[in-house]
């Protein structure tokens, strides 16, 4: 960034300083750390610069793929506010736990132009990623380096379901001072923006005790707003989550996630269509579906899926239904996975809604653990006091190579977690 531009980010710096409670947020800072060069065509070297950002971004700007742009804590797309990133931009989050994290937040009312292709995706990592500007991998890290910044946060005026009933909460991750972290609303068609081939890699840093940053969270996201091509590579927490919101999602791969692979709460009342999840080593579900937390109710639709389990340690599930979810898990196709691994009904409110047809199951298939001889084994009702009938007899065991159902995997074939996990997509 050219040295002329210091007055314009010192009167923008002072503008925005009210718009931050957070002592530990600084308001907006710009700045070029070193100058280097790339070759993104195997022509002649082009000049690029490591561009610096924290804070605030209070009026409309575009990150280009000449530049790779560091994340110094938080970074927030306020409202009224459009952040175009364009194709093969890489962005590297700086290492920090607490108020330290970085990640980039797109507030309410705030939009995301992240449009990436299949040949340059957008590329979200960690500042100690050696990846350079015109590739689409370092070398340096792989899927089990996590927890090196934060992650990326999408939050929106869409409905919600939160206890006591109120419109709007704070998102998880976020100092509840800080009023950008609001989420939730009354807009179904909430816009926020654009998120297509993005590749976000070794996020979850810890914000507190138990409490990690998702490689992708979504909190009250619209349907205005096109989620389609993401992935989420070696996140400490979940891979992508959804809090309430009517948002459509397709084309999404998470691999070696710490904790779920996708996971719904409060009332999800979108269709996520088109994904795989694959366990790592420190996995723990690969679904984990939870429901409503106030007296407004919401039905998912999560079909056309592939999940892949991890055989080498002692994590490692299926899916979890808990917390009155209500929705339907179509076309799924599982293998991999543990003999003890397993698909549960966790409690005597979601056993209840599969009772009374609110939460649906078709179409499942399974490769069988080695142990397990019968397919109704792999699903298990874990209700105190409910009993349910029926529950495993949607699906069917299957060999491997003969599946009918799952994920069009070759839609994610653009991906790091293809390219370097041996999936063969």
């Amino acid at each position: 960034m050219k040295r002329n531009l210091l007055f314009t980010l010192i009167m923008t710096s002072l503008i925005l300083t009210s718009c931050f409670k957070d002592d530990d947020t600084p308001i907006i800072i710009e700045e070029v750390t070193n100058n280097n060069y790339y070759d993104n065509s195997g022509g002649g070297g082009d000049e690029f610069e490591t561009i610096v950002k924290a804070g605030g971004i209070a009026i409309d700007e575009t990150w280009t793929s000449e530049n790779i742009y560091v994340l110094d804590r938080k970074v927030v797309v306020q409202e009224g506010v459009t952040l175009t990133i364009e194709p093969g931009t890489i962005i590297k989050g700086r290492a920090g736990t607490g108020s330290l994290s970085s990640a980039l937040i797109v507030a309410r009312g705030g939009k995301i132009m992240a449009e990436g292709t299949p040949s340059n995706p957008i590329i979200f990592t960690s500042e100690a990623d050696n990846i350079e500007s015109g590739e689409t991998a370092g070398t340096n890290l792989d899927e089990n380096d996590r927890g090196l910044w934060g992650g990326l946060l999408v939050l929106g005026y869409a409905p919600c379901s939160f206890s006591g009933d109120v419109t709007q909460v704070q998102i998880e991750g976020i100092p509840a001072d800080d009023t950008f972290g609001l989420y939730g609303g009354d807009d179904p068609a909430d816009n926020s923006g654009v998120i297509q081939y993005v590749s976000i890699r070794h996020g979850g840093t810890l914000i507190g005790e138990g409490n990690e940053i998702n490689g992708l969270t979504l909190g009250g996201v619209g349907t205005g707003t096109t989620l389609d091509n993401i992935e989420v590579v070696a996140n400490v927490d979940d891979g992508i989550e959804f809090f309430g919101g009517t948002v459509n999602a397709s084309n999404l791969l998470v691999w070696a996630q710490g904790d779920d692979g996708l996971d719904i709460d409060q009332a999800f009342s979108g269709t996520i269509d088109n994904a795989v999840v694959v366990l790592g080593d420190a996995s723990d579900h690969a679904l984990e579906i939870d429901g409503p937390e106030g007296t407004a109710t919401g039905s998912f639709t999560l079909q056309n899926v592939t999940l892949i389990g991890n055989l080498d340690t002692a994590n490692g599930e299926y899916a979890d239904y808990r917390s009155g979810a209500t929705g339907a898990t179509n076309n799924i196709y599982a293998y991999g996975f543990k003999d003890v691994s397993d698909v549960e009904l966790d409690n005597d409110g979601v056993a209840t809604n599969y009772n009374d047809g609110l939460l649906t199951f078709s179409a499942w298939e399974i490769v069988l653990p080695t142990a397990v001889t019968a397919i109704e084994d792999v699903f298990v009702n874990k209700a105190e006091n409910i009993t349910v009938t029926g529950f495993g007899s949607e699906a069917s065991a299957v060999t491997q190579g003969s599946e009918t159902v799952g994920a069009t995997t070759s839609n994610l074939s653009w991906t790091y977690a293809n390219e370097f996990g041996g999936l063969g997509f």
